[in-house]
């Protein structure tokens, strides 16, 4: 990540070991992330509280030169998005985001499940069923914490 927003540290993976995980990549200019995406992430926060960790992956792959960190913090700002983003880090200028690539990401909006275990479980991409999103993280949520090595 080159930037972090509404956390006052940057977050990894191995931060979060235990605990499920919800990556919802984004750009602030997708009509799909706007419309879906976010307010998916929102509901899933709100519905799995203390459950659940969100966090927004900031992914441009297109139209660099609009996504500022400026706009990005008025984008925060008017869509209530309070939990941490991460702004994805580019390899080339304007080439494929690092972390998008790393996770095989298609577009945005995509929905990343990952257990307690720090594993991949769900993978999905663009308008998802939210009744199938929640049933996923519920089961999820129900497995057993990983034991210690």
């Amino acid at each position: 990540m080159t930037r972090w927003f509404n956390t006052d540290q940057p977050i990894s993976l191995a931060d979060l070991a235990g605990e499920v995980v919800v990556l919802e990549a984004l750009q602030m200019l997708c009509p799909g992330c706007v419309n879906h995406g976010i307010p998916l992430a929102q509901h899933i926060d709100r519905t799995f509280e203390g459950a659940v960790r969100v966090i927004v992956l900031h992914t441009v792959f297109e139209r660099h030169e609009a996504m500022t960190p400026v706009s990005l913090e008025a984008f925060l700002h008017e869509y209530r998005v309070r939990f941490p983003m991460g702004v994805d880090a580019h390899e080339q200028p304007g080439g494929m985001p690092v972390t998008m690539a790393r996770f095989q990401l298609r577009g945005t909006p995509s929905l990343v499940m990952i257990d307690r275990a720090g594993r991949i479980r769900h993978h999905l991409f663009g308008q998802t069923d939210e009744l199938a999103v929640g049933a996923a993280l519920a089961r999820l949520i129900d497995e057993p914490r990983p034991t210690p090595a």
